[in-house]
Protein backbone atom coordinates (compact mmCIF):
# COMPACT_ATOMS: atom_id res chain seq x y z
CA UNK A 1 0.00 0.00 0.00
CA UNK A 2 1.22 3.65 -1.04
CA UNK A 3 2.18 5.54 2.04
CA UNK A 4 0.89 9.00 2.22
CA UNK A 5 3.52 11.60 1.93
CA UNK A 6 0.89 14.69 2.04
CA UNK A 7 -2.28 14.85 4.09
CA UNK A 8 -5.24 18.07 3.79
CA UNK A 9 -7.75 18.11 6.90
CA UNK A 10 -10.95 20.05 6.18
CA UNK A 11 -9.25 22.96 4.64
CA UNK A 12 -11.03 25.78 4.56
CA UNK A 13 -10.67 29.61 3.51
CA UNK A 14 -12.85 32.42 2.08
CA UNK A 15 -11.81 36.01 0.37
CA UNK A 16 -15.15 37.83 1.48
CA UNK A 17 -17.95 35.86 0.21
CA UNK A 18 -16.14 34.00 -1.82
CA UNK A 19 -15.08 30.46 -0.52
CA UNK A 20 -11.58 29.27 -2.26
CA UNK A 21 -11.61 26.09 0.07
CA UNK A 22 -14.83 24.98 1.57
CA UNK A 23 -13.49 21.62 3.51
CA UNK A 24 -10.79 20.29 1.21
CA UNK A 25 -9.57 16.42 2.25
CA UNK A 26 -6.80 15.10 0.12
CA UNK A 27 -4.09 12.79 0.61
CA UNK A 28 -0.98 12.92 -1.67
CA UNK A 29 0.56 9.29 -1.96
CA UNK A 30 4.49 9.22 -2.02
CA UNK A 31 5.96 8.34 -5.82
CA UNK A 32 2.66 9.67 -7.62
CA UNK A 33 1.95 12.63 -10.10
CA UNK A 34 -1.00 13.97 -8.97
CA UNK A 35 -2.83 16.53 -11.70
CA UNK A 36 -5.55 19.00 -10.30
CA UNK A 37 -7.87 20.48 -12.80
CA UNK A 38 -10.81 22.46 -12.73
CA UNK A 39 -12.48 26.24 -14.30
CA UNK A 40 -11.06 29.18 -13.15
CA UNK A 41 -11.24 30.13 -9.95
CA UNK A 42 -12.49 26.91 -8.73
CA UNK A 43 -9.15 27.00 -6.23
CA UNK A 44 -6.68 25.42 -7.41
CA UNK A 45 -3.78 27.68 -6.74
CA UNK A 46 -5.10 28.37 -3.67
CA UNK A 47 -4.25 24.68 -2.31
CA UNK A 48 -0.80 25.19 -3.65
CA UNK A 49 -0.74 28.11 -2.09
CA UNK A 50 -2.03 26.95 1.42
CA UNK A 51 0.37 23.66 0.96
CA UNK A 52 3.64 25.93 0.49
CA UNK A 53 2.82 28.48 2.99
CA UNK A 54 1.91 31.42 1.29
CA UNK A 55 -1.56 31.72 2.28
CA UNK A 56 -3.04 30.38 5.30
CA UNK A 57 -6.49 28.46 5.93
CA UNK A 58 -9.04 30.11 7.96
CA UNK A 59 -9.71 25.99 9.39
CA UNK A 60 -8.04 22.79 8.85
CA UNK A 61 -4.49 21.19 8.91
CA UNK A 62 -1.97 20.27 6.19
CA UNK A 63 0.74 17.81 7.25
CA UNK A 64 3.93 16.76 5.64
CA UNK A 65 5.51 13.26 6.39
CA UNK A 66 3.28 13.19 9.32
CA UNK A 67 4.55 16.57 10.67
CA UNK A 68 1.92 19.15 10.93
CA UNK A 69 2.98 22.35 8.84
CA UNK A 70 -0.37 24.57 8.55
CA UNK A 71 0.69 28.21 8.83
CA UNK A 72 4.23 27.96 8.76
CA UNK A 73 6.99 30.03 6.22
CA UNK A 74 7.41 29.14 2.82
CA UNK A 75 11.25 29.10 3.81
CA UNK A 76 10.26 26.62 6.57
CA UNK A 77 8.39 24.64 3.74
CA UNK A 78 11.08 24.31 1.46
CA UNK A 79 13.63 23.21 4.43
CA UNK A 80 11.03 20.41 4.72
CA UNK A 81 11.58 18.88 1.62
CA UNK A 82 8.67 20.79 -0.39
CA UNK A 83 8.99 22.71 -3.11
CA UNK A 84 6.81 24.66 -6.05
CA UNK A 85 6.97 26.47 -9.68
CA UNK A 86 5.00 29.33 -10.65
CA UNK A 87 2.43 29.84 -13.18
CA UNK A 88 4.18 32.83 -14.16
CA UNK A 89 7.87 31.82 -13.95
CA UNK A 90 9.75 33.41 -10.86
CA UNK A 91 13.68 33.94 -12.63
CA UNK A 92 16.15 36.31 -12.50
CA UNK A 93 16.16 37.93 -15.68
CA UNK A 94 18.93 39.73 -15.47
CA UNK A 95 21.49 36.58 -15.06
CA UNK A 96 21.69 33.31 -16.96
CA UNK A 97 19.99 30.58 -16.96
CA UNK A 98 23.27 28.60 -15.16
CA UNK A 99 23.04 31.95 -12.66
CA UNK A 100 19.72 31.42 -11.90
CA UNK A 101 20.19 27.25 -10.80
CA UNK A 102 23.29 28.06 -8.98
CA UNK A 103 21.42 30.27 -6.83
CA UNK A 104 18.99 28.08 -6.16
CA UNK A 105 21.56 25.55 -5.28
CA UNK A 106 22.80 28.26 -2.53
CA UNK A 107 19.49 28.95 -0.83
CA UNK A 108 19.07 25.34 0.02
CA UNK A 109 22.30 25.46 1.45
CA UNK A 110 21.51 28.49 3.34
CA UNK A 111 23.11 31.09 1.61
CA UNK A 112 21.09 34.28 0.25
CA UNK A 113 23.50 36.70 -0.92
CA UNK A 114 23.02 37.34 -4.69
CA UNK A 115 26.80 37.10 -5.68
CA UNK A 116 28.56 34.27 -3.36
CA UNK A 117 27.02 31.49 -4.90
CA UNK A 118 27.91 33.04 -8.14
CA UNK A 119 31.78 32.74 -7.03
CA UNK A 120 31.81 28.76 -5.84
CA UNK A 121 32.68 26.36 -8.75
CA UNK A 122 30.73 23.57 -6.57
CA UNK A 123 27.07 25.14 -6.63
CA UNK A 124 27.92 25.90 -10.72
CA UNK A 125 28.97 22.40 -11.36
CA UNK A 126 25.74 21.46 -9.54
CA UNK A 127 23.75 23.38 -11.89
CA UNK A 128 25.00 22.55 -14.95
CA UNK A 129 24.22 18.99 -14.04
CA UNK A 130 20.38 19.94 -13.08
CA UNK A 131 20.70 21.24 -16.40
CA UNK A 132 22.11 18.42 -18.34
CA UNK A 133 19.02 16.56 -16.66
CA UNK A 134 16.71 18.87 -18.17
CA UNK A 135 18.29 19.29 -21.66
CA UNK A 136 18.75 22.97 -20.79
CA UNK A 137 22.95 22.82 -20.97
CA UNK A 138 22.79 24.62 -24.53
CA UNK A 139 21.26 27.52 -23.20
CA UNK A 140 23.40 27.69 -19.56
CA UNK A 141 24.93 30.92 -20.53
CA UNK A 142 21.54 32.53 -21.89
CA UNK A 143 20.11 35.26 -20.00
CA UNK A 144 17.09 34.27 -18.49
CA UNK A 145 14.77 37.43 -20.43
CA UNK A 146 15.66 35.73 -23.65
CA UNK A 147 14.29 32.34 -23.15
CA UNK A 148 10.84 31.17 -25.26
CA UNK A 149 8.07 30.22 -22.97
CA UNK A 150 8.95 26.57 -22.67
CA UNK A 151 12.72 27.26 -21.49
CA UNK A 152 11.16 29.63 -18.55
CA UNK A 153 9.19 26.73 -17.50
CA UNK A 154 11.93 24.16 -17.85
CA UNK A 155 14.70 26.53 -15.86
CA UNK A 156 12.05 27.45 -13.17
CA UNK A 157 11.72 23.96 -12.41
CA UNK A 158 15.24 23.21 -12.58
CA UNK A 159 15.33 25.64 -9.61
CA UNK A 160 12.68 24.22 -8.06
CA UNK A 161 14.66 20.80 -8.36
CA UNK A 162 17.85 22.24 -7.13
CA UNK A 163 16.53 22.33 -4.07
CA UNK A 164 16.52 18.91 -3.67
CA UNK A 165 12.66 18.62 -2.56
CA UNK A 166 10.38 15.35 -2.46
CA UNK A 167 7.50 16.92 -2.85
CA UNK A 168 7.19 19.34 -5.87
CA UNK A 169 4.07 21.42 -6.52
CA UNK A 170 3.34 22.88 -9.67
CA UNK A 171 1.17 25.72 -10.97
CA UNK A 172 0.29 25.34 -14.49
CA UNK A 173 3.42 24.30 -16.19
CA UNK A 174 2.16 24.14 -19.49
CA UNK A 175 0.43 27.18 -19.48
CA UNK A 176 1.82 29.83 -22.52
CA UNK A 177 3.71 26.87 -23.90
CA UNK A 178 3.58 26.58 -27.62
CA UNK A 179 1.01 23.14 -28.05
CA UNK A 180 4.05 21.52 -29.89
CA UNK A 181 6.48 21.50 -27.23
CA UNK A 182 3.98 20.75 -24.34
CA UNK A 183 4.54 17.50 -24.86
CA UNK A 184 8.15 16.95 -24.94
CA UNK A 185 8.62 19.06 -22.00
CA UNK A 186 6.13 17.59 -19.73
CA UNK A 187 7.99 14.46 -20.68
CA UNK A 188 11.21 15.69 -19.83
CA UNK A 189 10.30 17.02 -16.53
CA UNK A 190 8.47 13.84 -15.59
CA UNK A 191 11.65 11.88 -16.15
CA UNK A 192 13.66 14.06 -14.18
CA UNK A 193 11.18 13.69 -11.20
CA UNK A 194 11.17 10.13 -11.65
CA UNK A 195 14.62 9.73 -11.56
CA UNK A 196 15.02 11.94 -8.44
CA UNK A 197 12.25 10.03 -6.43
CA UNK A 198 10.03 13.63 -6.25
CA UNK A 199 6.42 13.73 -5.85
CA UNK A 200 4.60 15.83 -7.84
CA UNK A 201 1.51 17.53 -7.73
CA UNK A 202 0.57 20.10 -10.44
CA UNK A 203 -2.18 22.40 -11.85
CA UNK A 204 -3.16 21.28 -15.27
CA UNK A 205 -5.50 22.65 -18.40
CA UNK A 206 -4.45 20.37 -21.31
CA UNK A 207 -6.49 17.45 -20.41
CA UNK A 208 -3.94 15.63 -23.43
CA UNK A 209 -1.04 16.03 -19.98
CA UNK A 210 -3.36 15.15 -17.31
CA UNK A 211 -4.33 11.71 -19.30
CA UNK A 212 -1.06 10.91 -20.59
CA UNK A 213 1.24 11.86 -17.58
CA UNK A 214 -1.30 11.76 -14.25
CA UNK A 215 -1.25 8.78 -11.42
CA UNK A 216 -4.56 10.83 -10.64
CA UNK A 217 -6.44 13.43 -11.43
CA UNK A 218 -8.59 15.47 -8.60
CA UNK A 219 -10.97 17.38 -9.98
CA UNK A 220 -11.82 21.03 -8.00
CA UNK A 221 -14.96 22.65 -8.39
CA UNK A 222 -15.88 26.11 -6.50
CA UNK A 223 -13.47 25.08 -3.28
CA UNK A 224 -14.10 21.25 -3.23
CA UNK A 225 -12.78 18.10 -4.52
CA UNK A 226 -15.85 16.59 -6.83
CA UNK A 227 -14.08 14.10 -8.40
CA UNK A 228 -11.00 11.95 -7.62
CA UNK A 229 -9.37 8.65 -9.12
CA UNK A 230 -7.80 7.41 -12.13
CA UNK A 231 -7.50 9.53 -15.27
CA UNK A 232 -9.44 7.47 -17.70
CA UNK A 233 -12.32 7.58 -15.05
CA UNK A 234 -12.28 10.85 -13.93
CA UNK A 235 -11.40 12.45 -17.63
CA UNK A 236 -15.01 10.13 -18.84
CA UNK A 237 -17.08 11.38 -16.49
CA UNK A 238 -19.97 13.34 -17.60
CA UNK A 239 -20.06 16.40 -15.27
CA UNK A 240 -16.41 16.62 -15.64
CA UNK A 241 -16.75 16.56 -19.37
CA UNK A 242 -19.17 19.39 -19.30
CA UNK A 243 -18.32 21.60 -16.34
CA UNK A 244 -14.17 20.90 -16.95
CA UNK A 245 -12.91 19.77 -20.48
CA UNK A 246 -16.04 21.60 -22.02
CA UNK A 247 -17.66 18.70 -23.73
CA UNK A 248 -21.43 18.52 -23.74
CA UNK A 249 -22.74 14.83 -24.54
CA UNK A 250 -26.40 14.27 -25.59
CA UNK A 251 -28.25 10.85 -25.10
CA UNK A 252 -28.26 9.37 -28.53
CA UNK A 253 -31.15 9.92 -30.53
CA UNK A 254 -33.74 7.06 -30.84
CA UNK A 255 -33.53 6.02 -35.06
CA UNK A 256 -37.31 6.46 -36.29
CA UNK A 257 -39.64 3.52 -36.46
CA UNK A 258 -39.93 2.15 -39.60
Amino acid sequence: MSEVLLRATGLRLAFGGVRAADGIDLDVMKGEFLAIIGPNGAGKTTFINMTTGYLKPNAGEIAYEGRRITGMSPRAIVKLGIARSFQLPQLFLEHTVEQNVALAVAARMGIWSPLAPLLRPGHRDEARDILERFGLSAIADSRADALNEGARKLADIAMAVALKPRLLLMDEPTSGVAASEKMTIVETLVNVLRDAKVTAVFVEHDMDVVERFADRVAVWSQGRIAALGPPAEVLADPAVQREVIGIERHPAKEAPHA
